[in-house]
């Protein structure tokens, strides 16, 4: 009998093994198994927080029933302004039943994913969490005033604890700066909206280098994605900019696009070689490397690797991500000795080659393999040790 339990232990330890290497939640999936949440899952694809929520290690979701949502959009409401009211829903937290009801001093204030998109302001994306007597859990926005009545905690609908937590509130979690006119994508100032966020000079040299401003506007009802260096990373970058011919300029701020929407969670799951709005024909390539490292998404250019710091707009057809270091493509710039070990120069040429067809391959399933190669490691360990024991 020891054994047989010895046995089926290590069997379990080893599905959990797999699992794990295959990804985290779906909370699609979750709420697919609850018709009464459909309308708010429906709503959760549709303005991508979905894809958000899942990238997410740690996570709480607050779930509306259909009745609740059905109020929501007898209000008429864009698309983009129920995004910024959902977002207000999904905490950048895990808040569990049982953590709910041991909060310290009866009361916390968390962030939620509006706070994070950029068009919160001051207190607002944030959300109270209150304990009352007798063990009811209430939620209001930190910006609300006091004018609506409190959302009170219904049940736990799923719970992975410190993962994500699944929870259904009474009504709808809004205020009046989630539900003010959201401007389409489309209408937006791409330039004015970096500017504010951060990015001013980078705005500043897209505005300054003719046509590039042009292209990119033209680009947006197709769909588009730009990487934005933040004002600190551009200052000791501005030296070699001005040395760039007028061309190489305009191919380096368009080499900062993408010609089709992305939100965060497609980039983490579309690892590989990505074109980008420099791209000539067959004559220049200008792609660069998407690759994720564990919750960060990562920009390899074969010269340098950025890493996406925050989201300055999500919202199909545009997203706007902050990055922490210039991308500079190996067309413009030569990769600097400390920046590739001798294997990947050596990769890096071939790929480089005329006649070489690596450049169309996939080059992060590598990351996928790594984590199923752990995996199987992993199992083989568990199963040597589960022969020596027998």
């Amino acid at each position: 009998m020891n054994y047989i339990f010895f046995i089926f232990s290590l069997l379990a330890a080893a599905a959990a093994t797999v699992a794990a290497a295959r990804g985290g939640h779906n909370i699609t999936r979750i709420l697919a198994k609850h018709p009464d949440f459909s309308t708010f899952n429906h709503y959760l694809s549709a303005t991508h927080l979905a894809d958000e929520i899942n990238r997410r290690r740690t996570i709480t979701v607050c779930v509306v029933d259909n009745a609740a949502m059905s109020d929501l959009l007898s209000k008429h409401f864009s698309l983009p302004t129920i995004k910024n009211i959902l977002s207000l829903h999904i905490f950048a937290d895990y808040f569990g039943a049982k953590k709910l009801h041991r909060i310290a001093k009866g009361s916390a204030t968390t962030s939620s994913l509006f706070q994070a998109t950029g068009e919160a302001t001051g207190m607002s994306g944030y959300v109270n969490i209150t304990v009352h007597k007798g063990g009811k859990v209430g939620f209001s926005p930190a910006d609300d005033g006091g004018d609506s009545p409190m959302a009170s905690l219904v049940k736990s609908v799923e719970d992975l604890p410190y993962d994500i937590s699944v929870i259904h509130i009474s009504h709808v979690l809004t205020s009046p700066e989630a539900e003010a006119p959201t401007a389409s994508p489309t209408d937006l100032n791409l330039t004015s909206l970096m500017a504010k966020q951060g990015c001013k000079s980078f705005a500043d040299m897209i505005t300054a280098q003719g046509g590039v401003e042009e292209t990119l506007r033209l680009s947006l009802a197709a769909g588009l994605t730009v990487f934005c260096p933040s004002d600190q990373t551009l200052k000791s970058f501005m030296p070699e900019f001005r040395n760039l011919s007028g061309d190489g300029k305009t191919a380096l701020l368009l080499y900062h696009a993408m010609p089709e929407y992305n939100s965060l969670g497609t980039l983490r799951s579309s690892n590989g070689l990505i074109n980008t709005l420099a791209t000539e024909g067959g004559k220049k390539k200008y792609d660069f490397t998407v690759e994720n490292d564990g919750d960060d998404v990562k920009i390899q250019t074969k010269v340098v690797t950025a890493t996406i710091k925050g989201t300055l707009v999500d919202n199909d057809p545009l997203a706007v991500y902050k990055v922490d270091k210039v991308l500079l493509p190996r067309e413009l710039f030569k990769v600097a000795p400390e920046a590739m070990s001798p294997t990947s120069k050596s990769a890096a040429d071939e790929n480089d080659s005329e006649n070489s067809g690596d450049d169309d391959a996939p080059a992060d399933d590598n990351s996928s393999r790594r984590r199923i190669g752990n995996a199987v490691l992993s199992c083989s360990l568990i199963f040597g040790v589960l022969i020596m024991g027998i």
